[in-house]
């Protein structure tokens, strides 16, 4: 029995890798062919002609939908054969199936589930795509090899930051252990709040930003299931007032992740960078943004090497520990989400 929960939104793709010609992607181990009609309004369906099973991300967009490769057949973007070439009769049966697919904030999100739960207000908010001026931002996707989950839960322990990314955005390995944390549960996941108090800048902070001192850093994240992540991070010189609330100004970005399942033990990890410091000058949220890939790479590592481990091994040996809270918080939200009937879950 599959683990995926299809009754969910997940990203399939960047609005901007979507332009005159298909997309093919794999979410929740259905393959989906992406494209927009000539209004420009996205579509998705099944990657497979009805006619001999070709996938259809082979063919080309035309002006009634998308053309198969094979053998030229039409199917509009409900998923409808509208042409069949030498053939006018075209049988009823001669469809492939087509999802949800809603448009915002610079992201395609699709729904692999019953088509009438699709709900688009359940999709999150994300301003800070459009908002040029305050919050320039860029964005990239990486294939992992590994499963969503382990992606996430490398998001809920930041303790790996000190080693992982010790040369980047993670410095100090003591300063993340013993940070101040605070989290709080919510319907749909958990935030939580990360301070590393007079700690020395990380080597991207000091790149990007030019911290000659100490600082005082946040780190705040929120986790909305099945696979979203928002991020907003900053620091200021020591002692200047951050953790009392006076956090305008100064070093501060946010960050988007978006894990969505290809399969049982391989994802699609969309993520953006926005920076809120010296967004006048280009070269500076560039540089940011390269560090910051260089560091998601560092992850990617990690996971898919973490991945071979447990398909090798399996997960019973794995030992909790307490910097695990959040991320053990996260399976549990994930798996009332699969079993929301689950009796052993329904006390906590």
């Amino acid at each position: 029995m599959s683990s995926f929960i299809r009754n969910a939104w997940y990203i399939v793709a960047w609005a901007d890798e979507v332009t005159s010609a298909p997309l093919a992607r794999r979410i929740c181990n259905e393959p989906v062919v992406v494209f927009r009609d000539t209004a420009g309004k996205a579509a998705a369906l099944s990657d497979r002609c009805c006619h001999r099973g070709t996938p259809l991300s082979l063919g080309e967009v035309v002006a009634a939908g998308i053309q198969c490769g094979y053998h030229g057949q039409v199917f509009d973007a409900a998923g409808r054969c509208v042409h069949i070439p030498g053939q006018e009769r075209i049988p009823e049966k001669a469809r492939v199936p087509s999802y949800p697919i809603v448009e915002k904030d610079a992201l395609l999100w699709i729904w692999v589930g019953e088509a009438e739960k699709a709900d688009p207000s359940l999709i999150i908010d994300l301003p800070q795509h459009n908002d040029p001026q305050r919050w320039p931002h860029r964005h990239n996707v990486y294939h992992i090899g590994g499963s969503y989950l382990l992606m996430i839960d490398n998001l809920m322990d930041l303790t790996h930051l000190g080693y992982i990314h010790r040369k980047t955005i993670g410095g100090n390995p003591s300063a993340h252990v013993g940070a101040k944390m605070e989290t709080v549960r919510t319907d749909r996941g958990l935030k939580f709040t990360r301070w590393m108090l007079d700690s020395v800048p990380p080597p991207t902070y000091v790149n990007v930003y030019g911290f000659t001192g100490r600082v005082d850093r946040w780190q705040e994240f929120e986790f909305i299931a099945p696979g979203s992540v928002k991020q907003w991070t900053g620091a200021l010189d020591a002692g200047t007032g951050a953790y009392e609330g006076k956090r305008d100004g100064g070093f501060q970005f946010h960050v988007f992740h978006g894990l969505s399942p290809e399969t049982e033990k391989s994802c699609h990890y969309f993520w953006s960078t926005a920076t809120g410091f010296r967004q006048n000058e280009p070269e500076v949220g560039e540089r940011f943004f390269i560090e910051s890939g260089a560091t998601f790479l560092e992850d990617k590592v990690f996971v898919e090497q973490q991945q071979a481990r447990l398909d090798e091994f399996g997960e019973d040996w794995l030992v909790d520990v307490q910097s695990d809270a959040a991320r053990v918080h996260m399976r549990r939200v994930i798996e009332r989400m699969r079993n929301p009937g689950a009796a052993t879950l329904a006390a906590e």
